[in-house]
């Protein structure tokens, strides 16, 4: 059996609606041969004439007025089904978004964001999940629904991105660590003890590299996977962290913050989610939450 052509559902409800093959092509944009052709198909799919001449105009045979009501619903239907989503009441929707952030993105921008998810949808709950590295199989795979990192860095190359802000890398001692006062220079810098940061336990990084290229090499005391634990670590010690500025500011109270005497380029992070995600009007509506949070915080 031959699949039916749907299309003939929405000339069979002009048709029916109308009782005019004219009126008909009038209202889908049609010659009125097209529509006769269409109606003759009409009749030769149903088995049934559908309509039929009475004088100078055209009557409902009884299937025509059978299907009439059930035809006009399923056309209305199916209309609506492929319109675009609307922006639901977001005051009524109940839904958990599962974010995967580093911890210093939870830190300094997670109860800013909650708040403003909380004031417009009190329904939608946020689950942060540790980002242990940058593989994109949850993004793919729908358990994670939102991601955060460094824009450029290695990601699934169908994922859709959108920056979020630029960051730098700054160093962070004690209130009065020896680096507080004075100029900072980068024979200076280097002299002191300092604390690696890498989640996957590499001895060296940027900061590294661009001492390197001075002719210059720092003393690395410890090493450690997370910015918060380098800024715990060096509020009560003479070590010194290099952290990104806007993922810390919140960690940072109370220390002293400088420039890095090096030449290392800014950096922009960004949220990343699956395409199929893109049109979803509450994902939507998350990830805008999630700009403006960024840009004010």
């Amino acid at each position: 059996m031959s699949t039916p052509d749907l299309n003939l559902l929405i000339t069979l409800d002009a048709l029916l609606a109308e009782g005019s093959v004219a009126r008909a092509a009038k209202r889908l944009r049609l010659s009125s041969s097209a529509m006769s052709r269409a109606l003759a198909r009409l009749r030769e799919t149903t088995g049934d004439p559908l309509l039929v001449r009475a004088g100078r105009g055209l009557v409902p045979t009884p299937r025509a007025l059978e299907l009439r009501e059930r035809v006009g619903k399923l056309v209305e239907e199916a209309q609506a089904m492929l319109r675009p989503a609307e922006q639901p009441d977001l005051m009524q929707v109940a839904r958990t978004f599962t974010l995967r952030t580093s911890e210093g993105f939870v830190e300094n921008f997670g109860a800013a964001l909650i708040a403003r998810v909380a004031e417009q949808a009190p329904g939608i709950r946020l689950r942060f999940v540790h980002k242990a590295d940058k593989d994109s199989t949850a993004l793919r795979d729908g358990t994670v629904d939102l991601e955060t990192g460094v824009m450029g860095k290695a990601s699934g190359p169908e994922l859709r991105t959108q920056g979020l802000f630029r960051d730098r890398f700054i160093g962070v001692v004690r209130t009065g660590h020896p680096l507080c006062e004075g100029e900072i220079s980068p024979a200076r810098f280097a002299s002191q003890s300092h604390i690696s940061v890498s989640r996957r336990g590499l001895e060296k990084g940027p900061v590294d590299e661009a001492l390197e290229s001075l002719g210059l090499q720092r003393h690395i005391a410890t090493m450690v996977a997370g910015f918060s634990t380098a800024l715990a670590l060096a509020r009560s010690s003479d070590l010194v962290a290099s952290v990104p500025e806007r993922h810390t500011v919140n960690l940072r109270v109370g220390m002293h913050s400088f420039a890095l005497p090096l030449s290392l380029p800014e950096f922009t992070v960004a949220m990343l989610w699956h395409p199929r995600l893109d049109a979803d009007p509450v994902h939507r509506w998350l990830r805008g939450c999630l700009r403006d949070v960024c840009v004010s915080c």
